[in-house]
């Protein structure tokens, strides 16, 4: 093999390795989205778990992705441990599919339908179709489906100049023997391992035999246990995605390796034990990349098939290896990084923390608007921690969508995370104002300061009135509902002159000596942060208003919001007031 022939191998590889790349990636964009949500929902059995983890791996080439994918639902409580193993054996059998695709870059010209189907003909229509559908098409779906076939293209293109380069090396001495010295299977399967783990994919390295297979030097007893040894290294890149996480994200990662280490012990001992007892004569057989394809996924298929029944064996293993954490509580956030590059997940799960958040800020609320009907120590502790909970979904929720939008996503997409961003803030500001009534709670109770009858009746009607705001905001939120969202600006109306109102009285009660200053100081701090809350109401469901369809006649119905004076306004003000009335 001369020196030609070795850059010539390592180009072929490049391409191959570019080439799967980019019809990677181009298969999660055009279908990732859909099929991370699905595995995330439907994998409840472990049987259900295999299926949709063999056809979400089959579509998007990676067994990798899938179980770095399925880490990340376990690490972020989106799924169970239990529910993860199902997935990450369906992911064992589903990353063999990639071995029957490259098998195509193998099929000989010849006439007809054969010529039709051949290698370079393949290539060629999917380089033609690819290029123009990447360059003349402005949908973002059709460019990902040009990347796919360009991707496909290229790694056709990298198997023919592998295959080409080593095709002289079935009639070197050194080469045979080296194929031969991998029919001991500890050899074969160590040498499997490390050469997966240094390519960081199963496929690729599948690939790389099947183009090594061409020489006709390569025997079934020297291929089996290098791919034996591929299943078990391709789980390193899995364990790497594990650092920093949990407990139960740990665990999942180990599933992949504990699952291919025992599935190949077994396989290789019933395989190898038969074989000395009947003398398989199979094993001389010389393999090409059809075979191969077929070996590697029925020895999949013997993985998974051997495991299933003992997935509970497996969760309990890895908890073994993997103790749980005295000191590691369950978080609230559930913003993984391992998300980003899938943003219907990371999107979903942004939704869930805001949501959480919004809950968060109306409890606070409720909480502080206790302390001024009955003041305890512990309520008002439980306010300041729920106004630093929100502080801390704040600045997670922040930093996370802000990565997020780095990337490319859908017009509805993009619409969700600027909704989320305008958000934050004024549910932050909502805790912030509910600490600030714990403090002018706690200040009445420490300085024994107690407001007239009138004062009191009036400061209890302002109350309910926010208090009914932030239910009706929160909820319009988090359902997502546009018929509650236009109904908090008349209520946000409504306190406003409820407030206004209620400081005219006490300055009449000022004048009168029935109040003194010191009460109104505090009044005055209270009324002004339920207004307050009232604002950021306002700006939560004027910002879901403004971000909605058209066909909910957003623009006409700001434009009439804004004067105050339509008829649906008016009549929602007459009922608020009616209802809350001094």
């Amino acid at each position: 093999m001369g020196i030609s022939d070795m850059i010539a191998l390592l180009s072929g590889i490049a391409l191959f390795l570019f080439g799967m790349g980019l019809m990677g990636d181009g298969l999660k964009k055009v279908a990732g989205s859909r099929l991370e949500l699905i595995l995330y929902r439907l994998s409840n059995t472990p049987l259900k778990g295999v299926l949709l983890g063999t056809g979400v791996t089959a579509v998007i080439q990676s067994s990798c992705a899938t179980s770095v994918m399925v880490v990340g639902f376990v690490n972020a409580g989106m799924m169970k441990l239990k529910q993860a193993i199902g997935v990450i054996l369906g992911a064992i059998l589903g990353t063999s599919i990639t071995g029957w695709v490259i098998s195509l870059s193998y099929i000989e010209g010849g006439s007809g339908i054969g010529q039709l189907l051949s290698t370079s003909t393949l290539t060629g229509l999917a380089a033609v179709i690819g290029i123009l559908l990447r360059t003349f098409s402005k949908k973002a779906t059709k460019q990902h489906v040009g990347d796919i076939l360009m991707g496909f293209a290229v790694l056709m293109f990298g198997m023919s100049t592998m295959s080409g380069a080593v095709s002289g090396l079935g009639e070197q001495a050194w080469f045979v023997g080296t194929l031969q010295s991998l029919s001991n299977p500890l050899l074969g399967i160590l040498v499997g391992a490390a050469f997966t783990a240094l390519l960081q994919s199963a496929s690729a390295a599948v690939g790389i035999v099947q183009a090594l297979s061409v020489t006709g030097a390569m025997r079934f007893d020297a291929a089996l246990p290098l791919l034996m040894g591929i299943a078990i290294g391709a789980a390193f890149p899995v364990l790497l995605s594990a650092l920093g996480a949990k407990a139960d994200g740990k665990r999942t990662a180990l599933v992949y390796l504990v699952s291919e280490v025992i599935s190949v012990l077994i396989c290789a001992a019933l395989f190898y034990l038969a074989d000395t007892i009947f003398r398989f004569s199979f094993t001389q057989t010389v393999m090409n990349p059809f075979s191969l394809a077929f070996v590697n996924t029925v020895l999949r298929l013997a993985m998974v098939l051997l495991l299933l029944p003992f997935t509970d064996v497996l969760e309990a293993l890895v908890k073994l290896l993997v103790p749980e954490k005295q000191d590691e509580a369950p978080l609230a956030l559930r913003l993984e990084e391992r998300f980003l590059t899938h943003p219907s997940l990371a999107i979903e799960q942004s939704r869930l923390t805001i949501n959480d958040m919004a809950e968060c800020a109306k409890e606070a609320l409720g909480e502080a608007l206790a302390l001024l009907v009955r003041y305890t120590e512990t309520t008002f502790t439980r306010v300041e921690q729920l106004e630093s909970d929100a502080d801390r979904y704040e600045d997670a929720l922040g930093s996370y969508l802000v990565k997020l939008t780095g990337r490319e996503m859908s017009d509805q997409q993009n619409e969700d995370v600027s909704k989320f961003l305008h958000t934050l803030t004024d549910l932050e500001r909502i805790s912030d104002h509910a600490l600030n009534i714990a403090q002018s709670a706690k200040e009445l109770n420490e300085k024994q300061l107690q407001f007239s009858d009138d004062a009191q009746r009036e400061l209890s009607v302002v109350c309910r009135a926010v208090r009914e705001v932030v239910r009706l905001t929160v909820q319009a939120f988090t359902e997502n509902d546009l018929t509650l969202a236009v109904q908090v600006e008349p209520l946000e109306e409504l306190i406003d002159q409820l407030v206004d109102k209620v400081k005219r009285h006490h300055i009449d009660r000022l004048q009168k000596g029935q109040c003194t200053i010191q009460q109104g100081f505090v009044l005055n701090d209270l009324l002004t942060s339920l207004e307050r809350v009232g604002d950021h109401c306002s700006n939560v469901a004027v910002d879901m208003i403004e971000l909605a369809e058209d066909d909910f006649a957003t623009h006409e119905y700001m434009s009439r919001l804004k004067d105050k004076k339509s008829p649906e306004f008016l009549e929602a003000l007459d009922t608020y007031r009616a209802r809350f009335s001094l």
